[in-house]
């Protein structure tokens, strides 16, 4: 590399390059442009050529690498990209060779061999980096000289000055090419980087070859300081152990009380406490040394400092940052979830790039069975992390975050403190589970305990009541779990980053059953493969007619059921195998016990399909309305909220507002009653997005036409008949889909989140997409 007066580097500026070059074969050395490089020749061919370059003008030649260097430097071994360099300086040796210092001028590609003899003479043709300046450029670059000093603080063949060398670089490729010539490569890999023209891709395989030499160089260096490391310790031990012999001897023997205290001290030496906590465990330990151990307090000491020393105050496990390796056990032990998983890798990624990075706090929200607890054990094995699990349902008393005071008889640390105790590192997967079941009353809210760990600004100073010393939280993953986010009170929410795991749907489910749910089943119940095969036709029916939820749960209790039928067949010698299919659920199962199919069902006035969200996932709902004479009264039933009973009255304002344009005598409010009734009574409802539901129903039954039952809806009506969005579309158009319905209704607003549902469901239904509530009437009522 060439520098200026003031260190930066500069092109060379010499002759441009020939159209024909002589031709030096290189076995095992690559050359960059604007790079120096000794190379010794010994051939006399070769350095007849190096006098003749020489003794030319221009005294250039072009350097090709062998693609294999034991066949020789015939024209078919010679890569067709290489470089031509100009010779710097040439010295004579005494055996008859020369040493030539070269320096790369540009790269070059070799178009035809003119000559063979007495040396290769070949026609060549420059070639030119491709250079887009764009912002991913600028970060390639800075991520390559960040990783390039990085390499050069660690290996200690390399000077520190490249690392100032490399900033001072004005081109992006002359950088990836110095970062290249200074790191160690194969020839292959060095070749490779020499034929990419692309700058940016040519830093990409740099910072590829980068990072391997950079993990390469501080696991060295981390074995080397761990080696000393360990020899300086095993020379303290055992001067120190030699020193208390020698002691031992001159006191005679120790009474168990002072051999307690002294294991205590020690102990307390070796757990690497940090020094507030060190202080408080000293403090505590002199009390102990001062008081008979027959007293109370004693074993109150003794307890607590037990807990001090347990504790993995500077204990953690090295992260598996492989994120192919993690994204292999994530797919292993799950299907779908696509989400939570990129976030964990993303987690990774950045890990690996920044070593100190605070653990993330996330949430993961969806519907019972879902797989939220047993993905958080997966990302501890993926991660290579201790897996700890609290369960927070029911849990009312602050001190069960925050530990008791000591001065309670039996107190104890929280579980927070428990669980690190437990996962014996100070950087455990940690699993919150059900936080959205936390309760409070007059012993405090656990909530509120909770702000505080799951902080990240916070959390690294954790004060439990019972240890009164600050612990680290900040390198722990915490996980919560949650059905729904309501419960959950805004400021703990605020803290945690929420995904959703949304309900599986049906072909998900057959997957989930095929590779995770049935092996689990038959070896749980002593089967084999070859004893009970579940045809697919028939699993489809489990989850349609057997089942109804979002989960996977009650899909396992019923393989589980169809396993110990077929044992019990086996066993009592009816069948040696048995295969289920469809038509033999029923002696497997008993009769159906749900019926999803609507579309089949004649169209009624009166009566309009409409979509709803559970904890549980979607479900198809249907709007009934009747009217009778009376006096114009609303009569509302089937349990609904304030939300929905509002919408109710709304949806009807808006009828009395266009009774004209419907065909409805303006006067009909006075003369009727309208009746408004969501069957499954017992069942709690409430929301806004019911409103075009219930207003298509009551224009059916004051029109006399029917609704379609094909056609289901969901969306917020107001007075003047606009179409409002809604939540919960996912799961409402899978409720719809696996429902038979052919047509969904959905605000215009909601059109974006179609995006979260399966593509097999969106070519399979039609979607209408409406602004306002005229749109939804044409669509919904039969003419």
């Amino acid at each position: 590399m060439l520098l200026g007066p003031q260190g930066q580097p500069v092109s060379p500026q010499g002759p441009q390059v020939p159209e024909e070059l002589a031709v030096l074969p290189s076995p095992e050395v690559v050359l960059f442009p604007y790079m120096l490089l000794p190379i010794p020749v010994t051939d006399q061919r070769l350095v007849r050529m190096i006098d003749d370059v020489v003794a030319g003008e221009r005294k250039i030649l072009g350097l090709f690498a062998l693609r294999e260097p034991d066949k020789g430097p015939t024209p078919e071994n010679l890569y067709k990209v290489g470089t031509a360099a100009g010779i710097a300086k040439m010295l004579r040796m005494p055996d008859g060779g020369v040493q030539v210092l070269l320096q790369g001028i540009a790269r070059i590609a070799l178009e035809d061999i003119t000559s063979l003899e007495p040396y290769i003479k070949a026609r060549v043709r420059p070639l030119q980096d491709e250079v887009e300046k764009t912002l991913e450029l600028e970060a390639l670059v800075r991520n390559a000289v960040s990783l390039f000093q990085r390499a050069v603080s660690l290996a200690p063949n390399l000077p520190d000055e490249l690392g100032i060398v490399v900033v001072n670089i004005p081109e992006p490729g002359q950088q990836a090419d110095f970062i290249a010539s200074h790191i160690r490569l194969s020839t292959a890999e060095r070749q490779e980087i020499l034929e990419t023209l692309d700058v940016a891709e040519r830093l990409r395989k740099v910072l590829s070859y980068l990072n391997r030499e950079v993990e390469i160089l501080e696991l060295s260096s981390k074995i080397q300081s761990q080696v000393k490391g360990e020899l300086d310790k095993a020379q303290r031990e055992f001067f120190l152990r030699k020193q208390l012999e020698q002691i031992k001897k001159e006191l005679g023997e120790e009474d168990e009380h002072t051999a307690e205290i002294n294991q205590l001290r020690q102990q307390i030496e070796e757990a690497g406490l940090p020094e507030e906590a060190k202080k408080e465990a000293l403090r505590e330990l002199d009390r102990m040394a001062k008081m008979p151990p027959q007293a109370a307090e004693y074993t109150v000491a003794r307890t607590y400092l037990d807990w001090l020393i347990s504790l993995p105050w500077n204990r953690s496990t090295e992260d598996n940052l492989d994120v192919e390796r993690a994204a292999e056990i994530l797919d292993e032990d799950h299907y779908g979830l696509e989400k939570p998983k990129e976030r964990i890798l993303e987690y990774l990624a950045v890990r690996k790039m920044k070593e100190d990075m605070k653990g993330p706090i996330l949430c993961f929200v969806g519907p019972p069975g879902t797989g939220k607890t047993s993905l958080g054990r997966s990302i501890a094995r993926a991660l290579g992390r201790k897996f700890v699990r609290v369960s927070l349902g029911g849990v009312r008393d602050e001190a069960e975050i925050r530990g008791h005071r000591r001065t309670y008889v039996g107190a104890l640390p929280g579980r927070i403190i428990q669980g690190i105790r437990r996962a014996g590192s100070n950087n455990p997967v940690f699993m919150l589970d059900e936080i959205d079941k936390l309760g409070a009353d007059f012993r405090g809210d656990p909530a509120a305990a909770l702000l505080e760990v799951l902080d990240p600004e916070q959390n690294n100073a954790f004060v439990d009541h019972y240890l009164d010393v600050p612990f680290d939280l900040s390198k722990v993953m915490f996980i919560t779990t949650a059905n729904v986010l309501y419960t959950i009170p805004p400021a703990l929410l605020d803290r945690m980053e929420v995904l959703e795991l949304p309900g599986y749907t049906e072909p998900e489910k057959v997957e989930i059953a095929k590779r995770f749910l049935i092996p689990r089943q038959l070896e749980e119940h002593g089967l084999s493969d070859g004893q009970l095969r579940i045809e697919e036709d028939a699993l489809r029916k489990v989850i349609r007619n057997y089942t109804r939820e979002a989960g996977v749960r009650n899909l396992e209790r019923e393989i589980a059921a169809i396993c110990r039928k077929a044992a019990r067949r086996i066993v009592q010698g009816e069948a040696e195998s048995v295969v289920v299919g469809e038509d033999d659920l029923h002696d497997f199962l008993g009769p159906v016990r749900y019926r999803h199919e609507v579309a089949e069902e004649e169209d009624e006035v009166g009566v309009a399909t409409g979509l709803a969200w559970t904890p549980t996932g979607g479900e198809v709902l249907f709007v009934e309305a009747a009217v009778v004479p009376g006096k114009g009264n609303l009569i509302l039933t089937g349990q609904m909220g304030d939300v929905m009973q509002e919408s109710a009255k709304a949806a009807l304002t808006y009828i009395r507002s266009r009774a004209e344009s419907l065909g409805i005598e303006q006067d009909f409010y006075r003369k009727w009653d309208m009746h408004v009734h969501v069957p499954s009574g017992a069942v709690p409802k409430d929301g806004p997005s019911a409103g075009i539901t219930m207003t298509v129903a009551l224009t059916s039954a004051l029109t006399k036409r029917p609704a379609r039952k094909d056609v289901a809806m969901t969306g917020e009506v107001t007075l003047r008949g606009k179409v409002l969005p809604i939540g919960g579309v996912r799961d409402k158009v899978l409720a719809a889909h696996r429902a038979g319905v052919k047509t969904v209704v959905l605000p215009e607003e909601n059109e974006k989140d179609l995006e979260d549902v399966p593509e097999h469901v969106r070519q399979e239904l039609k979607f209408a997409f409406v602004k306002h509530m005229d749109q939804v009437l044409d669509l919904a009522l039969r003419r």
